[in-house]
C-alpha cells in the first residue's frame, strides 16, 4: 500500500507541474498546521504539501497556501472511476487528495476533487463509448455479476470491458444484448445466460463497474475473452493472455 501510495504521489507531483491549477489561496494563521487546513478543506496534509511544492511540514503565518474548494457528495451508483472522469482529473489524483486506497464509496460521502480539473462536474454517463439503453446497462452489470461477483473489482471492470471491446469489434453483435445473448454452434458465449443466473439483480458494485467499463475503462486493454482458471477448452487456452485477475483469465 505505501508503493502505491509514493507512485500516486509522484505521479500527482508531475500533474502538477504540467497544470494550470485552479484553486482558493488561504493566508496562514498562526497556530495554523498543514493537518488543520487540510482538515478544514477535506483533503491531507501530503495532498497540500504535493499542491505547493513543500518539502516538508512547516509553514509560517502569512504564508499562502493552494487548497481545493470543490467538494462532490456521493450518490447511488458513483464510483471513483465517474467521479474522477466528471470532473476531468485522474484516478490516482483524487484517491490522492482523499486519502483513498479502496474503491469503496458510500452514499453521503463528501470528497475533496483536486485541482487541476473541471470547476463542474459533467455527467460521464452521457460520454459512453457504446451506444446502450438503460435495461442493457442493468443487463451488463447483471451478466458481471454473474460472472464475477465474488472477484475483485478490477475483475468486475474487465468483464464489462469485454462485452464493450465485442460491441466495438466488428467480428460481433453490435449491441450489448446481442452479445450478452450470441450463441455458437447453439451454445450461448456465457454460462450465466445458459443457467438463468444472467437474471439475478445486479449489485452497486456491478452496476458501478458497467458504467465504468461503458465510459472507456479497460485494465484488459482490449481482451475480447475471458474464462476461469478450469476452463480445459484447448481454443480458448491458446488465445494472448492480456490479464489475469483472480480465477479469471483475460485474453485476445
Amino acid at each position: 500500500m505505501k508503493k502505491i501510495k509514493l507512485l500516486v504521489l509522484a505521479g500527482f507531483i508531475a500533474f502538477m507541474g504540467k497544470n494550470t491549477v485552479h484553486a482558493a489561496t488561504y493566508q496562514v494563521k498562526t497556530g495554523d498546521s498543514l493537518y488543520t487546513i487540510s482538515k478544514s478543506y477535506n483533503t491531507n496534509s501530503d495532498y497540500l504539501k504535493a499542491a505547493n511544492n513543500l518539502s516538508s511540514n512547516l509553514i509560517y503565518p502569512g504564508q499562502s497556501i493552494q487548497v481545493p474548494t470543490i467538494r462532490y457528495t456521493v450518490k447511488a451508483g458513483d464510483s471513483l472511476y465517474l467521479i474522477a472522469k466528471g470532473y476531468g482529473v485522474t484516478l490516482s489524483n483524487l484517491r490522492f487528495a482523499n486519502g483513498i486506497w479502496t474503491d469503496a464509496l458510500y452514499v453521503g460521502q463528501v470528497l475533496t476533487i483536486p485541482t487541476g480539473g473541471n470547476s463542474t462536474y459533467v455527467n460521464p454517463t452521457s460520454a459512453y463509448v457504446i451506444s446502450c439503453t438503460s435495461s442493457e446497462v442493468d443487463l451488463l452489470a447483471r451478466l458481471i455479476n454473474a460472472e464475477a461477483g465474488g472477484e475483485s473489482y478490477s475483475a468486475m471492470e474487465s468483464v464489462g470491458a469485454v462485452i464493450v471491446n465485442r460491441v466495438k469489434n466488428s467480428t460481433f453483435p453490435n449491441t450489448i444484448t446481442k452479445v450478452i445473448y450470441d450463441t455458437s454452434y447453439g451454445y450461448y458465449q456465457f454460462t450465466p445466460v445458459a443457467n438463468g443466473m444472467i437474471n439475478k439483480p445486479a449489485t452497486t458494485a456491478s452496476l458501478n463497474a458497467a458504467k465504468a467499463a461503458l465510459s472507456g475503462l479497460d485494465p484488459t486493454h482490449g481482451a475480447l475473452y475471458f474464462y476461469d482458471n478450469t476452463a480445459t477448452n484447448s481454443w480458448l487456452r491458446s488465445k494472448t493472455v492480456a490479464l489475469v485477475s483472480g480465477k479469471l483469465i483475460f485474453a485476445y
